[in-house]
């Protein structure tokens, strides 16, 4: 490779799916040893591009050029042949293999595992000290965290030869103390000379990390600019083609009258694991309640409790009528009848069936709703299609179209979708976990107004999320779970992330002899290493 021939070099590549244009004329240059950032809006045809550029597409037309040279990516393996490997946002990894396993499967030398096992436990070692990917070669991927699993994906693209490695949405299951892991890898790799591309939304991951950053809108590419000469806002108005709020803007709460109490819960999950642990909290009509900590220490089981499908013992009341938590039901009523909607943390496997159409999928949960009935024993498809649509234009969803799979999506749209199904209900109490988790800035700008809009029409609001901007920055009272306890509340203009990290991180005092954030970072990074994400 010359000095000066492009790492990769796309030339006029164009996609379109049916009447949907997802990547017109693209041309792109990224350099050998940088880290390139594309960023653009949920459904700005990035994913699609760089499937294109891995195999997983073939471009209507256009040309790429891998270190100068023109290359026909047919296929995947086409791709891993050039040198390219990919980390997808929601990973590739098969639940009941080893660590070693995953990262040898489809790459193994010959017929015989052994062997194939020995060089690629070697290999690994010799990869994770170099690069800083530190995994258990024997862990079972079900048993471990978001963190280490992607760790994983990263050593398979670098066990079979990657210098230039893709990363979809890396963060978007991750704790920020991972996310910070993530970028001391990725300056590893670039020190050694890997070329990386990342797809992201978030821009302060785009200003801290990359050396220049490509924009992406409706399929087009708008911009390519070095980040040092660029501004988050400047980026922001790039993406979306208007100038967007970095805050949300909100008035003080009013607070009515109590919508939820909870006392004296518990959760043990179905391996005998104590996972919530008596934890008691009120919330009231008009006020958003920010629970914050790191995946795995309770706040996924509380949701779940609330919404009606996972088991616990104590008490909750909603409107000041006990709530089933036996799991029978016995009152006949769900938890939507009572005035309860829920947004759940992972809308891929509990927000949507993603096989099925858009239109369906607004429907789960309120197919008794009297419009929807054509008569006792029929549904009125064709009403639900219109509601559907009508969702559609209030919420932005792209591409508008109800019949179109749940699958065929781009995450934020499927995260738009789940929110126009459960807050076009007017419920009293919204349970919302991680809103904006892979959610581009003109999205999560727009889930936070409605999310703000719904408080302020009197409604109770409990939100479940690991970043801490959006916790502090939404929230009208904030409590942090760790290990399962509530380790206190504060209120967001009392605190900071310094405060709630250290909370995170199970302390509750400030340690003897000088500053503590790094300790809470390094606790809060382990505890969310150390069973599954939320």
């Amino acid at each position: 490779m010359t000095a000066t021939a492009p790492a990769i070099e796309l030339k006029g590549i164009s996609k379109a799916f049916g009447p949907v244009q997802a990547n017109k004329d693209i041309s792109i240059r990224v350099m050998p040893g940088t880290i390139h950032g594309i960023i653009g809006e949920n459904g700005a045809g990035k994913s699609t591009l760089m499937s294109i550029l891995y195999g997983f597409y073939k471009a209507d037309k256009g040309e790429i050029f891998i270190a100068g040279k023109k290359t026909n990516i047919t296929d995947s393996q086409a791709a891993i042949a050039a040198g390219i490997g990919m980390v997808f946002q929601h990973f590739k990894l098969v639940e009941n293999f080893t660590v070693l396993e995953n990262i040898i499967l489809g790459a193994e030398d010959s017929g015989l595992l052994r062997p194939s096992l020995a060089r690629a436990r070697r290999e690994l070692k010799a990869l994770a000290e170099e690069y800083e990917l530190n995994v258990d070669p024997d862990a079972v991927i079900e048993d471990v965290g978001v963190g280490m699993q992607q760790r994983v994906e990263i050593l398979k693209a670098l066990y079979r030869q990657a210098d230039i490695l893709i990363l979809d949405e890396p963060t978007g299951v991750l704790t920020p103390a991972e996310a910070d892991h993530l970028f001391r890898i990725l300056e590893n790799l670039r020190r050694e000379g890997k070329t990386i591309i990342l797809i992201t939304h978030k821009l302060r991951e785009i200003m801290d990390i990359t050396d220049t950053v490509s924009v992406m809108r409706r399929g087009e590419m708008t911009a390519t600019v070095k980040t040092s000469e660029t501004s988050p806002a400047e980026l922001a108005e790039l993406m979306v083609g208007r100038k967007v709020l970095l805050r949300v803007d909100k008035t003080p709460p009013v607070i009515g009258r109590k919508i939820l109490e909870v006392r004296d819960l518990n959760v043990t999950d179905a391996k005998g694991v104590h996972r919530v642990k008596g934890v008691s909290f009120d919330v009231h009509a008009g006020e958003i309640l920010g629970i914050a900590g790191v995946a795995g220490n309770g706040q996924s089981e509380l949701l779940e409790v609330l919404g009606g499908y996972e088991k616990a013992t104590g008490s909750v009341r909603m409107n000041g009528e006990d709530i089933d938590l036996t799991g029978a039901r016995s009152d006949g009523q769900s938890r939507r009848a009572r005035g309860i909607a829920h947004v759940p943390e992972d809308r891929q496997r509990e927000g949507l069936i993603m096989d099925f159409h858009a239109w369906e999928n607004t429907a789960f949960g309120y197919h008794n709703d009297a419009r929807y009935q054509r008569s006792k024993l029929f549904m009125d498809n064709q009403a639900i299609l219109k509601d559907t649509e009508d969702k559609m234009a209030r919420f932005d969803v792209r591409p508008p179209d109800p019949k179109l799979a749940a699958k065929n999506f781009s995450g934020g749209n499927q995260q738009k979708i789940v929110l126009a199904r459960e807050i076009e209900r007017n419920p009293d109490l919204l349970l919302i976990g991680q809103p904006t988790r892979g959610v581009d800035i003109g999205a999560i700008e727009f889930i936070h107004q409605q999310i703000v809009a719904l408080r302020d029409q009197g409604k109770a609001i409990l939100l479940v999320s690991v970043e801490l901007e959006e916790i502090l920055s939404l929230s009208d009272r904030i409590a942090v779970m760790f290990d399962g306890k509530m380790m206190g509340e504060r209120m967001p203009q009392e605190t900071n992330e310094k405060e709630l990290g250290l909370l995170m991180a199970g302390m509750t005092t400030e340690p003897a002899g000088g500053p503590f954030q790094a300790v809470a970072d390094n606790l809060a990074y382990a505890g969310g290493d150390t069973g599954k994400g939320a």
